[in-house]
């Protein structure tokens, strides 16, 4: 879809050793992006995963361990990384209860992992932003950060949060060549999911049509899961010159969820 436009620059996806992040660094690696990968594992094969992107798209890649839940660790990320001429804040986690019953220690660990995080990692990569004369901050929120379901409280909470980081940050931003804004997907077909669907099917008695349609995607309109390339593009996007006057705004991919 692009050329290797992004080729000098470093990108730093949080969360990205699978599922949404994984993706969006694979678009940005083919557009020539080199990357740093990012989750709180330290595996051998998050490090052979940096390697794998390396060598396919000809860019250069590592892999370094943070936990997104502790500021100190998320501005380090940063820091080691040396540049960061795009950031992508998409680490997320979930948890589903009414909120009376929601366990205090899973809102803290939801709103530190899914809002915080994209904070400090913002505050941390500004400044080397500026140095460079350019920058691109890539906020993956979600459906959920501009309309809400029930049981989900912390997560609706942190993703409309980061819309609102994101138009801060954007306007903080305006008068420079930084530009700041929020992917929204709807349900996003990762392996996460695809593993869902088996039990699914077993717990309502439904084909595979049936629960992707009736009860996965029971609120987006097309009925098609969105996909991590897709995500990845619409990123690669962002960081191209005809999206250089597009900041502090959101891009819903969630087929027409948030136009019911």
């Amino acid at each position: 879809m692009f050329e290797k436009f992004l080729e000098g620059k470093t990108a730093i996806v949080t969360g990205s050793n699978s599922g949404i992040g994984l993706g969006v660094a694979r678009q940005l690696a083919r557009a020539g992006a080199d990357l740093v990968l990012n989750s709180f594992t330290d595996r051998d094969e998050d490090h052979a995963l940096a390697a794998e992107l390396a060598a396919e798209h000809g860019v250069t890649a590592r892999y370094i361990k943070a936990d997104m839940s502790n500021a100190g660790e998320c501005r380090a990320l940063v820091e080691q990384a040396g540049a960061c001429d795009i950031l992508v804040n998409n680490a997320g986690i979930q948890h589903v209860a009414p909120i009376q019953d929601f366990p205090a220690e899973k809102w803290d660990a939801i709103i530190a992992i899914n809002l915080s995080s994209a904070f400090h990692c913002t505050a941390a990569a500004l400044p080397l932003m500026r140095k460079a004369g350019w920058g691109r901050v890539i906020n993956v929120a979600s459906a959920h950060g501009l309309t809400a379901s029930p049981y989900k409280s912390a997560y609706v909470a942190a993703k409309h949060g980061v819309v609102g980081l994101t138009k801060v940050t954007a306007l903080e931003c305006a008068r420079e060549p930084i530009t700041c804004n929020a992917i929204c997907p709807g349900y996003v077909l990762t392996p996460l999911v695809e593993a869902q669907i088996p039990d699914t099917m077993k717990e309502y008695g439904m084909s595979r049509e049936e629960v992707i349609e009736k009860v996965m995607l029971e609120r987006q309109p097309s009925k098609d899961f969105v996909t991590v390339e897709q995500l990845g593009d619409t990123a690669v996007f962002l960081c191209s010159e005809a999206a250089a006057q597009i900041t502090g705004t959101t891009i819903s991919a969630d087929g027409g969820w948030t136009a019911l």
